[in-house]
């Protein structure tokens, strides 16, 4: 990882996130397991900052069946009880449970449309990802009319903790939306 790199300004200097910055966020992600991951950890970020959801990843990654959708859909209340004894997540009974929720509805879009990543790009236009062109922080918005449409499609199926804001950030960091600044060598 190259320190003479422009990067985006977000990242600062954490090496944490400046691995993240620079090798996943806003690369095209077209597996469904890593789909289902950052649906996982984008969930639980709600209302925390990023740094902290990825200081915690190897701990979401033991404790959610290293995202295996099909395996953590069908956790019980004791795998919850045993989940919210580990300080390597968040402890919210409520995110713990909206990720066993969230998993039987991932796969159920999975059944629907083929896979995650059909569904998903069924709200881009043209199917494909969009490329923003951000001057800085100010220029990269927080929502989308994409965002808004799929959290309130997911919504409707009863997902929990994937409001627009969420969904967008989670579309940044699947590459479903490039807003990585213009200056960034990593765009």
């Amino acid at each position: 990882m190259e320190n003479n790199l422009n990067r985006c300004i977000w990242c600062g200097n954490d090496p944490l996130y400046m691995q993240y910055h620079d090798q996943e966020w806003g690369k095209i992600v077209g597996d469904d397991r890593v789909l289902f991951e950052f649906l996982v950890l984008e969930s639980a970020q709600a209302g925390l900052s990023w740094i902290t959801i990825l200081r915690k990843r190897d701990g979401y990654r033991k404790n959610f069946a290293e995202f295996d959708a099909e395996t953590v859909a069908n956790f019980t209340e004791k795998d919850v009880e045993e989940i919210l004894k580990d300080p390597g997540i968040i402890r919210n009974r409520a995110k713990v449970q909206s990720a066993i929720n969230n998993a039987k509805i991932f796969l159920n879009i999975k059944q629907e449309f083929g896979s995650f990543y059909k569904y998903l790009y069924s709200f881009m236009p043209g199917g494909v990802s969009i490329l923003n062109n951000p001057k800085g922080m100010k220029d990269i918005p927080t929502t989308s009319k994409e965002s808004i449409n799929i959290s309130k499609d997911l919504k409707k199926r009863g997902m929990k903790f994937f409001g627009p804001v969420t969904c967008y950030a989670f579309m940044q960091a699947v590459g479903m939306v490039n807003d990585h600044d213009s200056a960034c060598s990593f765009k």
